[in-house]
């Protein structure tokens, strides 16, 4: 399996990308809600938050980042969708997050998918991920994504990176990766944790 990870602009690396030549898309953009400090933070408890502001939350992306995503690749599972619709094709599956959380945090999260099958839920409190990016999804969920989405040797992309959870995913799921981030301390960690999961593969059983 391979991993290859670009430091950059998605919109510019993706257009070296052939079209159609990735299995599957699967990420989770900035919806532009402010999320980029955590959420304690934007929340009215300034200081609870370990995130730094970034501002890269500020505004989703516009829709080239999304025509290129669905030209790029054969099938796609974009986290947020319901931010992004009018971007999108309408599809009859949607993937549903149910976070368990309580208080006033939302239940849960839409994911619009390319598939027209029935919609799907995934049940996992996020409490206790010791998350190193604000908005980061927890590894289960990405690998459910993955394994209902792709086969082993597939290739998926992520062009909104982050912290590298997709890339984890796909490192214990079998596939290869192709992994963007704008932000050089997200890329980093994106990459430790992914050669992490490498080694921990490779580890003897």
């Amino acid at each position: 399996m391979t991993v290859t990870l670009h430091l950059g602009d998605c919109l510019e690396v993706m257009k070296s990308i052939p079209d159609k030549s990735v299995d599957a898309v699967i990420t989770d953009p900035p919806y532009g809600i402010g999320e980029d400090g955590g959420a304690c933070r934007t929340r009215g408890r300034a200081g609870y938050s370990k995130h730094e502001k970034k501002d890269w939350d500020k505004q989703r992306p516009n829709k080239e980042y999304f025509d290129l995503m669905l030209n790029k690749s054969h099938n796609q599972i974009i986290w947020g969708g319901n931010y992004f619709a009018d971007y999108l094709p309408a599809k009859m599956r949607w993937l549903y997050w149910r976070k368990l959380m309580g208080g006033d945090f939302s239940d849960g999260e839409l994911a619009w998918t390319s598939f027209d099958k029935s919609m799907r839920e995934f049940t996992k409190c996020p409490k206790g991920i010791d998350k190193q990016h604000p908005t980061q999804k927890p590894v289960e969920l990405i690998k459910w994504c993955i394994e209902m989405s792709t086969s082993e040797g597939d290739t998926i992309l992520d062009p909104f990176m982050g912290s590298g959870t997709t890339g984890v995913a796909c490192v214990q799921t079998g596939r290869n990766f192709i992994g963007i981030e704008i932000d050089p301390t997200y890329f980093a960690i994106a990459e430790k944790r992914i050669k992490d999961a490498q080694q921990q593969m490779r580890l003897p059983i």
